[in-house]
């Protein structure tokens, strides 16, 4: 069993399992302190992001490449708009999503699908059901980002919707520590919601 989920790593240059292995680790910290509603969810997330763009890059995976291009902006983003206060005051604590926000996400999620359609004909990189694949899931992880910088409970549908559709692309692709990161990461996506919703009933008692 061991054999079979990590073989294709013989292969492998010994710099790219150890990055692997070092973006996993961070990943799982980042999600973890984002169910906690903690900043760190931002630094974490910036140096597991940042080594994914290179892994991704090689692994010719363009898609999940430009989603993690993007994390680094957003988390950057989100790192701000977190620590801002009026006062002792959070000025933008947990909560649900306005319409308009809503139609934003939406409109977010189509642009970045267009966006890594084209980029994968222009490079003729259609050839597997993993780049379609791959385009849902940076539509989804698009909007997912965007509502977790805004702090927005909805942000976890979409990261539990997400993860569970990546956990089988990448073991399918013969990246087995970062499938299990995200079987990991939807158990983690499922608590994180759950925490969150009780964070909004204790706003509205």
């Amino acid at each position: 069993m061991f054999e079979y989920l990590f073989s294709q790593y013989s292969d492998y240059p010994k710099h790219e399992i150890f990055l692997e292995i070092t973006a996993v680790i961070f990943g799982l910290l980042s999600v973890w302190c984002a169910k906690k509603n903690n900043i760190l969810v931002f630094p974490t997330g910036v140096i597991s992001t940042m080594i994914y763009v290179y892994l991704l890059w090689k692994w010719s995976l363009l898609g999940d490449m430009q989603i993690n291009a993007y994390y680094v902006i957003m988390s950057i983003y989100g790192w701000y708009h977190w620590t801002r206060q009026k006062g002792n005051v959070v000025e933008f604590p947990v909560s649900k999503t306005t319409k308009a926000e809503r139609k934003w996400a939406l409109m977010l999620f189509f642009l970045s699908m267009f966006f890594v359609a084209i980029v994968y004909s222009y490079f003729d990189k259609f050839t597997s059901w993993t780049a379609y694949v791959d385009t849902l899931t940076t539509g989804i992880f698009f909007a997912g980002m965007w509502l977790m910088a805004k702090r927005k409970i909805e942000n976890w549908i979409l990261w539990i919707i997400g993860d569970f559709i990546s956990i089988p692309l990448y073991f399918y692709k013969g990246y087995t520590f970062t499938s299990i990161q995200y079987i990991i990461f939807t158990i983690i996506a499922v608590y994180g919601y759950l925490e969150w919703k009780k964070i909004l009933q204790q706003k509205e008692i």
